[in-house]
């Protein structure tokens, strides 16, 4: 006997009225209590390996469920993890190559000191854990026309997404100078150390130059960069496109240079800390939550640290403006952006609330 398979548009109506009858929580509420990998619309990981390298870093192999599509090299996505009954997002970029043959992903995690998923999962991330995941996202990533020379320049947990970018090149058979120049306080510290050294080894055209800003032995270069490493690590730099990422000192310092050079038309960045936030003493007006029936006084900091103030608890995902799980609706007001200092008037506009603060009386459909 042969068996009937329901079509799609079948099988889209039985998902709705299954969907339907588990109202108010959504079905994959109740098969995660079966399987926490069984779902229908979300998409879930389970860690197949974890691998503590360094002191401070864990690296996470996770198999995505089906839904998951695949990432380009450089992207980030949101992984949830419930601590005490809360979930929590953050976003962490694939170390590995975009055409890694088994479809699982690899996430390199640095221990921060007031890091709730970050020190979650140093401490307690073991093989069967399950996350939750989003589809990939981002901007930073390798264009469609790979260039010839190609400078990937990193610093601490920021070798995450650059990493996969060399991987991903080595990957694609690139012929083209590569040099991947990579920031740590020492050796002790840099994450895949052993692997880089293997890729640059086994290919002429990659060249890695590690930078050291505390040990003064070992290492290619030792203190900060500036033109000097710059010339030393790409001598052919204003002939590439650059990939950056890492802390703020870094991203500071290479944006100076490139400005200077007049060539920084060819850096492309990707922020992984939260921008700092300066809270405006003298801010004056009410914060008005519409849809909360909720105000409050004013006091200068983030929509976001604002609305967690006053007892609500808005989405959101990376803090830093880079995902977009926080926006809400404006209704009324002006808003400063906390990363470029610009102000908005503009009514009824979606906006990230983790990096914009009130100018004023302002009122949000949250």
């Amino acid at each position: 006997m042969t068996a009937i398979l329901p079509g799609r548009a079948t099988g889209r109506r039985l998902l709705a009225l299954a969907e339907t009858m588990t109202t108010p929580h959504p079905l994959d509420r109740y098969l995660e209590l079966v399987n926490p990998m069984l779902t229908v619309r979300d998409i879930r990981a389970e860690v197949t390996d974890v691998n503590r390298s360094t002191a401070d870093t864990v690296t996470l192999t996770l198999r995505p469920t089906r839904r998951w599509a695949g990432f380009a090299a450089g992207q980030f996505v949101q992984l949830g993890v419930v601590i005490n009954g809360v979930r929590h997002t953050r976003c962490y970029s694939p170390a590995c190559s975009q055409y890694r043959a088994d479809g699982k992903i690899e996430l390199t995690i640095k221990r921060h000191p007031e890091g709730i998923v970050s020190n979650y999962l140093h401490d307690h991330a073991a093989v069967g854990l399950v996350v939750s995941l989003s589809q990939a996202d981002g901007v930073f990533r390798l264009p469609q026309q790979r260039p010839e020379h190609v400078l990937l320049i990193s610093g601490g947990s920021g070798i995450t997404p650059v990493l996969s970018m060399l991987r991903t090149l080595v990957d694609e058979g690139h012929r083209g100078p590569i040099t991947f120049l990579h920031y740590a306080y020492g050796e002790a510290d840099v994450s895949y150390r052993e692997e880089l050294r293997r890729i640059a080894d086994s290919h002429a055209n990659v060249n890695l130059v590690l930078a050291y800003t505390e040990q003064h032995d070992g290492g290619d270069l030792h203190g900060f960069f500036g033109t000097e490493h710059l010339s030393a690590a790409a001598p052919w730099y204003a002939q590439a496109q650059t990939f950056l990422c890492g802390p703020p000192g870094l991203m500071r310092s290479v944006r100076e240079v490139y400005r200077e050079l007049g060539i920084e038309s060819s850096l492309h960045t990707e922020e992984f800390v939260a921008p700092e936030i300066v809270v405006d003493e003298n801010a004056t007006g009410t914060v008005t939550f519409d849809a909360s029936a909720v105000s409050a006084e004013n006091s200068g900091s983030s929509l976001l640290e604002q609305a967690e103030a006053a007892g609500l608890t808005p989405e959101y995902g990376c803090r830093m403006g880079i995902c977009f799980s926080c926006t809400s609706i404006k209704k009324s007001g002006c808003t400063r952006n906390l990363r470029t200092g610009e102000l908005d008037s503009d009514p009824d506009k979606a906006i990230q609330i983790c990096v914009n603060a009130p100018v004023g009386d302002v009122v949000l459909d949250i």
